[in-house]
């Protein structure tokens, strides 16, 4: 191979990121059967904010790009601050960033579940 062959396949060749080295070295050793599934656990007491963004674009980006499902779990223990509006405005806000979800879970739907295991 000489050096422009070479220079192009250097570039054509894409690194991974240590979160996709992990996927891929979890993919190759055959866990999950081999599925990828990620998660987003917002808490509903407020709005998303950029950080929450990036979080959705990572899960969800994983999730994409290996033919996987992201989840939604609804960190909802706390139901003093939490308000149904925040879980819509969570749901729409997933929508425009382009992304949809697999199943949504609360987390207050296995509390009893919980205090049993405790």
């Amino acid at each position: 191979m000489n050096v422009e062959e070479n220079n192009a396949v250097e570039e054509n060749r894409k690194s991974l990121n240590f979160i996709e080295a992990m996927v891929e070295k979890d993919l190759a050793a055959g866990r999950n059967d081999g599925r990828v599934q990620t998660r987003f656990p917002p808490e509903p007491n407020g709005y998303l904010h950029i950080g929450h963004a990036k979080a959705i674009c990572i899960d969800f980006g994983i999730a994409q790009k290996y033919g996987g499902v992201c989840n939604l779990r609804f960190d909802d223990t706390n139901p003093v601050k939490e308000d149904v509006e925040y879980v819509d405005s969570i749901l729409e806000d997933i929508k425009w960033l382009g992304y949809q979800w697999g199943n949504v879970y609360y987390a207050s739907d296995y509390f009893q579940q919980l205090w049993d295991f405790a």
